[in-house]
């Protein structure tokens, strides 16, 4: 096939970039986030496209136009017959995706192309956002590997869809999730307008440090009881990596049956910043306000007379539906393509 061939479009919607099945892959289909990455992913649409045509050949790709769309395109690929499904975007986009293709139960593929703000899970399986063609040469080589993800059980609903009854759900996540300072960091963030990346991250962090009011929160497991007080942040990881590249849990690996749980206790905005300081090098570990617990399963306990928690998972913000949020691990729950 001319790898430059412009792809056909379908009635649907989804495009076609050639007949017939891609080698190792199966029918794949590749769906596009071009809201990823504060507007990035959808620069990076046409460069992936000839990628994905040179290196793939054979794939279907349609686009999200709206948030929420990649849950319904991911179905809509499962429907017409996708083996592989690769999401094209950030940690959000991947997420949300990789909640669909493990709620079908199905024997599929998934893979990740990232061109999102911090692109963390993609760090804790090697893939680089500084290369796309790395990125699309390692999907089409088709190597596997098997990754747990978490599941939050308590149902949740999109922030932007807080007052619908019917958007709450248990959902999956790949990555983390987390209460309290981040969710201050996400808002900051997304009113800035002249940052991008890491650095986004970063910058509204540092700035959050000497304004956010702490949490006070209970989290326990079945190995640790009950730990009660007040918080600047509590995150529930998968992997090693959040917030744009620190190492929130040093020893965590996406497969090692865990979730791996960070509470910081609240102190002084100057002993937050050495502390922040501190992780963005993982070296976090060991400090006096710092605990990190490894389990099967967390809950996450807030105060009734509180509204209900808005907490993260895999960088966007949800809303609980009770003041308690349960998650575990779900070994070995997804198949990625990896490098």
């Amino acid at each position: 096939m001319d790898a430059r061939r412009p792809a056909d479009v379908r009635g649907d919607g989804a495009h076609l970039s050639a007949p017939g099945p891609t080698a190792g892959l199966g029918r794949v289909h590749v769906i596009f986030n071009p809201a990823s990455g504060r507007g990035r992913g959808g620069r990076r649409v046409a460069g992936y496209l000839e990628l994905l045509r040179h290196y793939l050949g054979a794939f279907e790709h349609s686009h999200t136009s709206g948030p929420g769309d990649e849950a319904r395109l991911t179905r809509e690929a499962i429907e017409r017959g996708a083996e592989t499904i690769v999401a094209v975007g950030g940690d959000g986009t991947w997420g949300q995706v990789a909640d669909q293709v493990v709620a079908a139960g199905a024997d599929i593929r998934f893979g990740i192309l990232p061109s999102g703000t911090g692109n963390d899970f993609g760090r804790n399986l090697g893939i680089s956002y500084e290369s796309p063609e790395d990125a699309v040469r390692a999907l089409a080589a088709g190597r596997v590997r098997r990754v747990d993800v978490g599941r939050v059980h308590s149902p949740s609903a999109p922030d932007r869809l807080a007052d619908r009854p019917d958007a709450y759900r248990p959902r999956h996540f790949l990555n983390v999730v987390g209460f309290g300072f981040d969710i201050a960091v996400i808002d900051m963030a997304a009113r800035a307008r002249f940052l991008k990346g890491a650095l986004l991250y970063k910058v509204t962090a540092l700035q959050q440090l000497f304004r956010y009011p702490g949490i006070d929160a209970v989290l326990s497991s079945r190995l640790h009881g009950a730990r009660a007080g007040r918080r600047l942040i509590v995150t529930i990881s998968n992997g090693r990596f959040f917030g744009g590249g620190f190492p929130i849990a040093p020893g965590a690996s996406v497969d090692d049956g865990l979730l791996h749980a960070c509470m910081i206790h609240d102190t002084s905005p100057l002993r937050r910043a050495a502390l922040f300081n501190r992780a963005e090098r993982g070296r976090h570990i060991g400090a006096a306000e710092v605990e990190l617990l490894s389990d099967q399963s967390f809950a996450a306990s807030f105060a009734d007379e509180e509204p209900r928690p808005r907490f993260e998972i895999d960088g966007d913000v949800y809303v609980s539906g009770d003041w308690t949020i349960e998650v575990a691990v779900v070994p070995s729950a997804l198949e990625v393509v990896v490098p």
